[in-house]
């Protein structure tokens, strides 16, 4: 994998936006969830779409993914494929849109990088994306272009009015820790809040991955804001 370059978060989510308005000009504007990212990848990236065993082939169990640059090939991993497992939709089309950030931010970048051979000569992929590399530089910008991509900002905003009756943030604090007090889980990350969960079926992407998207919006807040001085 590459060594990525710095870019600001601000680009990678005008990048995302692009993309989409792009699709939206030529297929018809997405003005509402869920954001159709297989016709995106397929149709206006002009990639193919495979499923593949990839942990038997590469003989690694934490294989998602994987892209061939030069024969425009995105490869996800059949434990993802959401007609043989629904519950696996939200982070089959999470890895789908990882893969394309991958393509819109780095494929560049891994041309000019290349060297013999090359990688039209090259069976293996360009790029691998793994759960053990994901707080790689690399991996941590396609995670956010897909964030981006798959939970616009103004769709969020407006299906959250739709959902909490307000642009108003919730306090998560208490729910998180009645959650918690529920789960015997080690190690099994923070609980998804319900409001989190009713936006993700909305959107057709995980739990874990709409509560960090609206943390980051701060539409949920993981703590009660101290009372004002002046308040």
């Amino acid at each position: 994998m590459i060594n990525a370059k710095f870019i600001p978060e601000a680009h990678i989510e005008r990048a995302a936006m692009e993309l989409l308005a792009a699709y939206g000009k030529k297929y018809g504007e997405v003005t509402e969830p869920p954001i159709p990212v297989d016709e995106i990848l397929e149709c206006q990236l002009n990639l193919s779409l495979r499923f593949k065993d990839l942990a038997q082939h590469y003989g690694r169990n934490d294989m998602l993914g994987a892209t061939w640059i030069d024969k425009k090939i995105v490869v996800i991993d059949q434990s993802l494929e959401p007609d043989d497992n629904p519950k696996m939709r939200g982070r089959y089309r999470f890895t789908v849109a990882h893969e394309v950030g991958h393509w819109v931010l780095h494929r560049e970048q891994l041309l000019a990088a290349r060297s013999a051979p090359l990688l039209n000569q090259a069976p293996e992929p360009s790029i691998i994306c793994r759960t053990a590399d994901r707080k790689l530089p690399v991996e941590t910008q396609a995670d956010r272009f897909a964030g981006f991509l798959l939970m616009p900002e103004e769709m969020v905003r407006c299906q959250w009015r739709e959902i909490a009756g307000s642009d108003d943030p919730y306090v998560a604090e208490e729910e998180i820790a009645w959650l918690e007090s529920q789960s015997d889980r080690v190690g099994g990350g923070q609980p998804t809040v319900e409001l989190a969960r009713w936006m993700a079926d909305a959107f057709h992407v995980s739990g874990q991955a709409m509560q960090i998207r609206l943390v980051n919006l701060k539409l949920i807040l993981l703590k009660k804001p101290p009372a004002s001085l002046f308040g």
